[in-house]
């Protein structure tokens, strides 16, 4: 949340401004909704509310297994992890960890292979087809 922005002096494009400065300086972390707020004047205070209950909501979620598969392994599919020293990892399986946010274990021929890059691409995907906004993704890759 941003307050006091019943001070700023605004024009046209003011929010799309700040809101680009404030992601430039919470990189990586580009998924975190931005509220504007005024206390003093009450403005959208329902909304940050609003926002704080669907980030909670976002990561509480469930995903079953099998819908997981389903729109998961495809993606895997059609852009794998890349080749190292010759080898090919192959995803097999995707499954929801048991915890308190999201966290994803893939399993995989060779995990060791795997390297950030490519764990960062699995999160997008995921935050992407499931709606994580506003949420930290744990992805684990995992022998299978």
């Amino acid at each position: 949340m941003v307050n006091k922005w019943d001070l700023v002096e605004k024009d046209h494009k003011s929010v799309k401004e700040y809101e680009t400065r404030i992601r430039q300086q919470c990189e990586p972390f580009t998924d975190v909704p931005i509220v504007f707020i005024s206390v003093l004047t009450k403005q959208r205070i329902f909304k940050a509310i609003e926002t704080a209950v669907e980030v909670f909501k976002n990561r509480s979620k469930r995903i079953k297994t099998s819908e997981l598969n389903e729109v998961m392994l495809p993606v895997v599919e059609n852009y794998g992890p890349p080749a190292y020293k010759g080898k090919y990892v192959k995803i097999k399986y995707i499954m929801q960890l048991p915890l308190p946010y999201p966290s994803f274990a893939f399993f995989a021929n060779l995990p060791q292979y795997v390297k950030e890059p490519y764990k960062r691409f699995l999160e997008n995907k995921l935050r992407e087809k499931f709606d994580f906004h506003g949420v930290p993704i744990t992805v684990y890759i995992r022998k299978k």
